[in-house]
């Protein structure tokens, strides 16, 4: 029997939802999983996601019912596994301290807009980030108020150029963590769906989401 996820979509268009979201659904399909795509959270209203084995939010600044998110923190809290990445899993309902409460982080800033900066592996033994290394990265570098019961599994480093107050400040960018019974997994990689022509960045938000679909045997090649 397949996987099943669900994929909704929405919010700012910078940070092309559409196109993202299409992307993840070629690489849960390529895993056997049986994906639905929606757009905008109604999806969520029924209890029934509960079922699923992976939801995946690709959607930024919006506003979500109460029903809905009770639904889905029902769900994951169960054992449906919630993967994402950047402002479309780490920016998605500001409101909602119970969604930020479950993914493990919120976006606050990213000082300097789009720059050059490094991504560090901080555990290079964990198959989602294993054989990977550091490597240089082009994109938003994201400064998260982050939950420190989260299992990081790479970090990025501040140097002040953009703003002083926070030079050496070593930020989480991925991690993986559990949520009730659910397993949750977020990289802060993925402005736009160009960022995923980048071989480290595709491949770790791959392993990460199979990882929290139930599924032990994270793949993929840097």
């Amino acid at each position: 029997m397949s996987k099943t996820a669900l994929i909704f979509w929405g919010g700012w268009e910078g940070h092309t939802p559409a196109r993202s979201a299409g992307i993840v659904k070629e690489i849960l399909t390529g895993h056997g999983f049986d994906v639905r795509l929606e757009q905008g959270t109604a999806a969520l209203a029924d209890p029934q996601i509960a079922r699923l084995d992976l939801i995946v939010p690709v959607i930024t600044m919006s506003a979500i019912e109460k029903p809905e998110l009770e639904n889905l923190v029902a769900a994951v809290r169960g054992g449906t596994g919630l993967a994402g990445f950047h402002g479309t899993m780490g920016d998605s309902f500001r409101n909602e301290p119970e969604y930020q409460f479950m993914t493990g982080g919120q976006w606050v800033s990213h000082p300097g807009g789009i720059i050059d900066y490094r991504i560090d592996i901080a555990k290079p033994d964990d198959p989602i980030v294993a054989s990977i290394g550091s490597f240089a990265y082009r994109s938003e570098q994201y400064y998260l108020h982050v939950d420190p019961s989260n299992e990081v599994l790479a970090t990025t480093t501040f140097d002040g150029a953009h703003f002083d107050g926070i030079k050496g400040v070593v930020m989480p960018v991925v991690w993986k963590r559990h949520y009730g019974k659910g397993r949750v997994f977020y990289s802060a990689l993925g402005h736009t769906a160009e960022e995923f022509d980048v071989p480290q960045m595709k491949t770790i938000f791959e392993r990460g989401a199979l990882w929290a679909g139930r599924d032990e045997r994270p793949s993929g090649k840097a």
